[in-house]
């Protein structure tokens, strides 16, 4: 393959994927002026759907170019571990047994505070459940948080804008939420082992700081919504559900911990997997639906994101490479909202000799931006499908999520630059 070819086209097709990424609501509503070709509109309006289309089409078009073999080894080469596993966690997490182990526990603390009980909740998911997200990993953070948030916060009855800025709180917060520890954020994770950067040492020198602005932003959230929530009945936090005997509660929750465990060894988290669905399925008297399809949409979503970013290291790593600390935090936080923040860190592992504080303002800026768009962060394209039913058209507009992240990744940039 030439070189210069190969990044032609994958730039090109990976423009062409955030273009439709930022029209995808349009696309969704040519669906009812055109209800005889409403199917292909609809797949095409799914967000979860786009970068994976646009990678089948890198695909076929590398095929047509340099030949099938060149085509099909280049997709071999790509590691998928990362959407498998935001596979798997998403279908775990969001099962009756752990779901309502959390309720449980989100409720026990709502009465602890000392203001409405949906008020409360509605904090708690904005902000602790995020910051759990250091150690379920953050697309189990993530999945809980929407599930938990869906039906008090992300209903049709609530207008639009303060539903946007919930969302790009929630999205903030667990990007951001995450670096309390070295291994639950994917963007620290790509640099943790490389330039050796602990759990302690994540912790003292950005997890304080971003627990403070996700204090700050969920508050903040809370106070927009507070007329909203207080419409609700006392104990409307979570729709009912059928109480989960202990012996299977506990069974899912060491499943859970064992795929968090093995997040990086796609054997294990899978066999795992294949065993959590053999005990829902002995146990389904105990189950709800689970989100098979929104975990494959997600998971798609993701490994078309890996096929198309594997090829945007030739204008990413110079760009990176290039700026000044300060610059490159600013850098870090705009480029995240048109590439996964994970890519941009790990091109930054692979620069020699960057200095400590350029490292800093790298992942610094990364998570920072990660609320920013639904592929700036791994665990977006999740609360995107587990919560666009509660917004007009049933889809979540790129410019929404945009303005409704633009305050608090202006909180999360502040926490993390000044403090």
């Amino acid at each position: 393959m030439h070189p210069d070819t190969i990044d032609l086209i994958a730039g090109a097709l990976f423009a062409a994927a955030l273009l439709h990424t930022f029209a995808a609501k349009q696309i969704e509503r040519l669906s009812h002026r055109f209800p005889r070709h409403a199917g292909l509109f609809h797949l095409l309006g799914e967000v979860e759907v786009v970068f994976g289309f646009w990678a089948l089409v890198l695909v076929a078009t590398l095929a047509l170019v340099f030949g099938s073999d060149s085509a099909v080894s280049y997709a071999e080469s790509r590691n998928f571990t990362e959407p498998l596993f935001v596979f798997v966690v998403m279908v775990v997490a969001g099962s009756r047994p752990v779901l309502s182990a959390v309720l449980a526990v989100v409720g026990a603390l709502a009465r602890l505070l000392p203001v409405s009980r949906p008020m409360a909740t509605a904090w708690l998911g904005l902000a602790a459940v995020p910051l759990l997200g250091s150690l379920v990993t953050e697309p189990a953070a993530m999945t809980l948080a929407a599930l938990l948030l869906a039906p008090l916060v992300f209903r049709s009855d609530i207008p639009e804008p303060p539903k946007y800025f919930a969302l790009g709180v929630l999205f903030v917060n667990v990007s951001i939420g995450g670096t309390l520890t070295s291994f639950a954020a994917p963007p620290v994770l790509m640099v943790a082992g490389q330039w050796g950067w602990s759990s302690s040492f994540m912790l003292g020198t950005f997890g304080w700081k971003a627990a403070l602005a996700v204090l700050v932003n969920a508050t903040a959230a809370a106070l927009v919504l507070r007329r909203h929530l207080r419409e609700l009945p006392a104990d409307a936090q979570a729709l009912p559900r059928a109480s989960v005997p202990l012996p299977v509660t506990v069974l899912h929750l060491l499943l859970l911990a064992g795929i968090v465990l093995m997040a990086h060894h796609t054997v294990v988290f899978m066999g795992l997997f294949l065993l959590f669905l053999g005990v829902a399925q002995a146990y389904d008297r105990h189950q709800d639906p689970l989100l098979l399809r929104e975990a494959l949409l997600v998971a798609f979503f993701l490994a078309g994101l890996v096929v198309l970013g594997g090829l945007q290291r030739w204008w990413l790593q110079p760009l990176v490479s290039g700026l000044e600390p300060l610059a490159l935090f600013f850098g870090a936080v705009g480029l995240t909202a048109v590439t996964d923040n994970a890519a941009l860190t790990y091109l930054g592992s692979l620069i020699p000799g960057l200095p400590q504080e350029a490292r800093y303002m790298l992942v610094a800026g990364a998570v920072a931006g990660g609320g920013l768009t639904v592929i700036a962060n791994a665990p977006n394209p999740a609360g995107m499908a587990l919560l666009k039913k509660g917004f007009a058209d049933e889809t979540v507009g790129a410019g929404g999520l945009l303005a409704g992240a633009l305050g608090p990744t202006i909180v999360a940039i502040a926490a993390l630059l000044l403090l």
